[in-house]
């Protein structure tokens, strides 16, 4: 006799009509990588904390440095980061550099997370 494993099916049943609605709906295995990649950049505190900044003004790396009390080269490593993932924008201002969220996205999937987290 087989060995019940936790969790599973007592008996091997594949529901073709469940999984014909499933396939049709599951993004592209490109889209499922993008967006785990997204994810991945939100695993940083540090990356979090300079959200959390910007969600509040613009600021140039020297403010951010200054807030979250690290090095400049610290917060410059971070923000290309964000960047690259089109969480952040920048913009030239004389010889300062600021930085903003690149659009609302970014507060509604963090403000989605802290929901989540802080359910019961």
């Amino acid at each position: 006799m087989a060995e019940k494993i936790e969790g599973c099916c007592d008996t091997f049943e594949v529901h073709e009509n469940l999984l014909k609605i499933v396939r049709e709906k599951m993004p592209k295995e490109t889209e499922a990588y993008d967006l785990a990649e997204l994810f991945k950049v939100f695993g940083d505190s540090t990356r979090i904390r300079i959200l959390f900044v910007l969600f509040e003004a613009e600021v140039c790396v020297c403010d951010l440095a200054e807030a979250l009390c690290m090095t400049q080269s610290a917060i410059s490593h971070q923000l290309r980061i964000l960047k690259q993932s089109k969480l952040v924008k920048s913009r030239r201002e004389g010889k300062s550099v600021f930085y903003s969220l690149a659009d609302n996205h970014v507060r509604t999937i963090i403000d989605q997370g802290r929901e989540h987290i802080e359910e019961d």
